[in-house]
């Protein structure tokens, strides 16, 4: 489990198949074979420390739902470890399981935050509600925007400087995790037993 903070930017070291070397510092910290690292949102598997960097097993289904597979070596990526127990929640309750992936659409300057607007998938768009949760590469923000395909989060400077959302550029592509609140809603209420939905929760301050 993760927070969506993000605690490092690290760089791609090396690519070999099915595995990634990363190089990092923070991240490291406490780090041994078998611990979970979030690399741009993905939960990887460490399999090997070395001097200034660590190495993770990438699976095809990961590949397949993420923007890992079009990394290359030079590349920054958001680090975060998991949540220890006893930690503070400084974001939201983030798995590290990508829901897929999205297109950034546009950025747009707004006072000192910039506005980033990005296309989503259908299957994922329907989850998303004003105000609620969603990890971008990682990185937990908030919905301030939605229309039928797309939403907006704001960029604070902090944000921009300390993780990759500040390099993206229109056309990019970042992973996007949902709110597990949300797929919980859904699977009670398919099954006729709740009326809990995520506009309920987001109006109570759950989302």
């Amino acid at each position: 489990m993760f927070t969506g903070i993000v605690e490092e930017l690290g760089r791609i070291k090396s690519i070999a198949r099915g595995e990634l070397t990363i190089s990092a510092q923070k991240a490291m910290e406490g780090t041994r074979p078998g611990d979970s690292i979030a690399v741009n949102g993905a939960c990887l598997t460490v399999i090997a420390l070395s001097a200034g960097a660590f190495s993770v097993e990438v699976m095809p289904e990961t590949l397949r739902r993420t923007n890992l597979g079009n990394l290359r070596p030079g590349e920054a990526v958001n680090l975060e470890r998991a949540l220890a127990v006893g930690s503070r929640l400084g974001g939201h309750l983030v798995q590290g399981h990508v829901d897929g992936t999205g297109r950034v659409l546009s950025l747009t300057p707004e006072g000192e935050a910039v506005i980033m607007r990005v296309s989503v998938p259908s299957e994922i768009m329907h989850y998303l509600v004003e105000k609620g949760f969603i990890a971008v590469d990682g990185v937990s923000l908030t919905i301030i925007k939605q229309d039928a395909t797309s939403f907006s989060v704001s960029l604070v400077t902090y944000t921009r400087r300390n993780t990759t959302l500040g390099g993206k550029r229109p056309g990019d592509t970042v992973n996007l995790e949902i709110d597990i609140i949300a797929k919980y809603v859904e699977r009670l209420a398919s099954r006729g037993r709740s009326t809990i939905t995520p506009e309920f929760l987001a109006e109570h301050g759950f989302m």
